[in-house]
């Protein structure tokens, strides 16, 4: 993981292929929260997927031909921003399994050196907030890879608890995951349900008027089970989209 606290004047964003097809205003909101520090954000176009449901699903030769697509889009040196802790995870650390003893290892190791986690990045480069908006309670939610992988579960509260109007309220279960898990959702739907509706419950009962996250899946999780259940509770932003409109850079 990049730990660089230069500011640097160019950066790759991997916009992660959950964001780029369910959420895009998020990836838009990252972009323009980066541009605002005078960064210039490089988007290859050719980008998918990082190869992370297959590989997690036990289908590590297939995540080699997924991943491997992406080897050639970062050619210049520089940090790759990843607004995900899940993708970011698979990059940083998983990669390098992946590709060990293949004619690629040192180029995905290359990459994976220059993975950084978006709010990790924001801290890297000393970005600091300038709250605008009126007095609020936000509940975290961290995903599991950006905590036990990435290590960047702190990034995210120190971005939040920076901002002057804004309490950030601890739910039970904050460390536990929210039973998305790519396609464990899918594979094991009756434990997903039980723990995302665990999840749901603790963040209620905090009184937060607003849930943010670093990562679109957990997100989707949430947000499917609030709108499902909950239709009163405030669905779940992320944490670029939240920062930019606090900030003033959003309406």
């Amino acid at each position: 993981m990049n730990t660089n606290s230069t500011k640097p004047t160019d950066i790759y964003f991997f916009g992660t292929c959950v964001l780029d097809m369910f959420m895009p205003e998020a990836g838009m909101d990252a972009i323009t929260l980066i541009e605002q520090q005078g960064i210039k954000v490089h988007f290859p176009m050719e980008q998918s997927c990082c190869g992370q449901p297959a590989y997690s699903s036990g289908h590590p030769k297939e995540a080699f031909e997924v991943a491997k697509a992406q080897l050639d889009l970062f050619p210049e040196n520089y940090p790759i921003v990843v607004p995900s802790g899940s993708c970011g995870g698979m990059m940083a650390l998983h990669w390098r399994k992946l590709f060990a003893g293949s004619e690629y290892e040192t180029k995905a190791n290359q990459i994976a050196d220059r993975v950084v986690e978006f709010t990790h990045f924001l801290l890297n480069i000393g970005y600091e907030p300038k709250d605008q908006g009126e007095p609020i309670k936000v509940a975290v939610h961290t995903s599991c890879a950006a905590r036990r992988e990435m290590d960047v579960h702190t990034s995210g509260w120190k971005l939040i608890d920076s901002l002057q109007n804004v309490e950030r309220v601890v739910h039970d279960h904050e460390s536990e995951c929210c039973g998305f898990g790519g396609t464990f959702s899918v594979k094991h739907s009756n434990i997903s349900g039980a723990m995302v509706t665990d999840k749901v419950q603790a963040l209620k009962d905090t009184g937060a008027t607003a849930i943010v996250s670093a990562d679109c899946g957990c997100m989707m999780n949430i947000g499917g089970k609030i709108a499902k259940d909950e239709p009163n509770m405030p669905r779940p932003q992320h944490i670029a989209s939240f920062l930019l409109k606090r900030t003033g850079g959003k309406a």
